[in-house]
């Protein structure tokens, strides 16, 4: 304050009490309102696990837990998703926290099942003086009017679930899989891809040219018609074509009548590369040893290694072009020798004889393969790197090098086989 003594001389200031005064800043940014970007989601089951976002605004001030629960629709947790709960935690400034939920894949066509994932409320970590003032209250149970206006302007800024605090996910067919199913359907009718109906139809397709498969996935597009390539390959297989045209529809006895025949014929057909194999091999002077591993071996594989082809182009895993050579490998072996060898050990016992079998050349040809199978099974397991990527395919570097090495293995086998049948490698 300040006065003056005298009319027209110079005021004197000076300080009284208070001296000091105290300034409230009362913090009214908003803890933030939390909710999904959108209202409902779709995902495909092949995806594995599913990651949403969840976006705070509107403010972003302190640290806030954010509960969160998955609650079942048409989708059922345990057979279509994994049950998840748990909480988030959003630290100061921080604007966005993601939560992740398992979906199961049952391969299921035209699938379309939802489930919900559901936030509750949230609560304040870690309190600044607006938080505080919440649960603040006068000793008599009574906030002043100034308490009274700091409460509300706290309340304010209190944490708050947003328009979106309920998720649909709507979990949908795998791409790959439908794609898969859609290309049969669109190529064929149902009837040829359950089978065929009858003899006269079989016979009509065997001497029919027809276009080789493509990739023609346009809609609309007019039918391909044969090239030359298709005519040359009609042509050099079209007895084979007439001759597996004899076998029952698959109409017949439930497709049993298929299934005894083809079975029959493949083993028909295989017993004679067999014996044509032998044939050349006596023509040419070979032992029956390296017969048996280079001609014999490679007529009889020949069906295996086009079957085990289609299953790598079809199948979306590896497990089927693998399996279906290990399993042939194990018919051939528990199966193909078990029967002739148990029949020829009958035979012999009514006749009151022991029935024997010279090894030969069996355990260094056994050895081998053992050691070269234990390198093939080394290489698929380097191949599922992330680098690689699985057993089959993958970069074009890869495979060509995987390729390379599993020929060379095999003429390695045929190598070594042949010096030790001709004794330029001792056996054991």
């Amino acid at each position: 304050m300040f006065e003056s003594d005298e009319v027209g001389s110079t005021p004197k200031a000076r300080l009284v009490e208070p001296l000091v005064a105290t300034v409230t800043i009362l913090d009214d940014d908003h803890a933030g309102i939390f909710t999904f970007s959108e209202r409902m989601v779709r995902v495909s089951e092949s995806v594995g696990t599913m990651e949403v976002t969840v976006v705070r605004n509107s403010g972003a001030r302190g640290t806030v837990i954010l509960p969160y629960h998955t609650e079942s629709g048409s989708a059922m947790a345990g057979e279509d998703y994994e049950e998840a709960q748990g909480e988030l935690e959003f630290t100061n400034d921080q604007t966005t926290q993601t939560l992740q939920v398992r979906i199961i894949d049952d391969e299921e066509y035209e699938k379309h099942e939802n489930f919900f994932i559901v936030l509750e409320e949230p609560r304040w970590l870690k309190r600044g003086i607006s938080a505080l003032l919440l649960n603040q209250e006068a000793a008599e149970g009574q906030l002043s009017a100034e308490e009274e206006e700091a409460r509300r302007i706290a309340e304010m800024g209190k944490p708050i679930l947003g328009e979106h605090s309920r998720l649909e996910v709507v979990i949908e067919e795998s791409y790959e899989f439908k794609s898969t199913v859609d290309k049969l359907i669109k190529k064929t009718n149902l009837a040829l891809v359950i089978g065929t109906h009858s003899w006269r139809e079989q016979f009509v397709e065997a001497v029919t040219v027809s276009a080789g498969d493509g990739d023609d996935d346009e809609e609309g597009r007019e039918e391909r018609l044969p090239s030359c390539y298709d005519y040359v390959m009609h042509f050099l297989t079209v007895f084979w074509k007439v001759l597996f045209a004899c076998v029952p529809p698959t109409e017949y006895w439930n497709g049993w009548a298929c299934f005894i025949v083809s079975i029959s014929v493949i083993g028909f057909l295989t017993a004679i590369i067999g014996d044509l194999a032998s044939h050349f091999g006596c023509t040419v002077g070979l032992r029956d040893t390296v017969t048996a591993v280079v001609f014999v071996a490679l007529g009889t594989s020949i069906p295996d290694t086009f079957a085990s082809k289609v299953a790598a182009i079809q199948d979306q895993h590896a497990d089927a072009s693998v399996g279906n050579v290990t399993g042939s490998n194990a018919v051939n072996v528990f199966l193909g020798i078990g029967v002739a060898w148990s029949v020829a050990a009958i035979y012999w016992a009514i006749k009151g004889e022991q029935f024997r079998v010279d090894p030969g050349s069996l355990a260094f040809s056994v050895t081998l393969f053992t050691i070269f199978a234990f390198i093939c099974m080394a290489v698929l397991l380097f191949r599922r790197r992330p680098s690689i990527g699985g057993e089959l395919g993958g970069p074009r570097a890869a495979r060509l090098l995987t390729t390379l090495l599993f020929l060379g293995l095999w003429l390695l086998y045929i190598i070594f086989s042949s010096l030790e049948a001709y004794c330029h490698i001792k056996g054991f």
